[in-house]
């Protein structure tokens, strides 16, 4: 048998007992699990192996996914410049009045543009 036939296999085995354990755990409330296993044609001792098994399989699958999402270093510089041009990506509109000039981006509240274009209105 391949190793390929091997793992494939041990991962079947693994979702039927997992399949089991699921079962196990919604049993009817009043049944002990040594009931349950005697229902079923297992051991109360491999009953406890299997969820070990299942456990421990589960646990690798975690770490595995952990190891795959591993936090990579970025340069500080790099960050900002993102930023910048995530800023630089928004709509913007400048507006130069008497030798000023207002930069305008869709963040901008209405009130303080309102406020600043009455200012610069009057200003001399």
């Amino acid at each position: 048998m391949s190793s390929e036939t091997s793992m494939a296999a041990a991962d079947f085995r693994l979702q039927e007992w997992a399949a089991q354990i699921r079962e196990c755990q919604s049993r009817p409330a009043g049944m002990s699990v040594v009931s349950w296993c005697a229902c079923h044609g297992i051991t109360k001792a491999n009953y406890y192996y299997r969820l070990r098994r299942v456990r421990e399989a589960c646990l690798e699958t975690i770490q595995e996914e952990l190891s795959a999402q591993q936090i990579v270093p970025v340069q500080p510089g790099l960050l900002q410049e993102q930023e910048q041009k995530a800023r630089s990506a928004q709509p913007t509109l400048d507006i130069s009045i008497k030798g000023g000039c207002i930069h305008v981006t869709e963040s901008t509240s209405m009130p303080l543009l309102t406020e600043v274009l009455k200012a610069v209105r009057h200003a001399e």
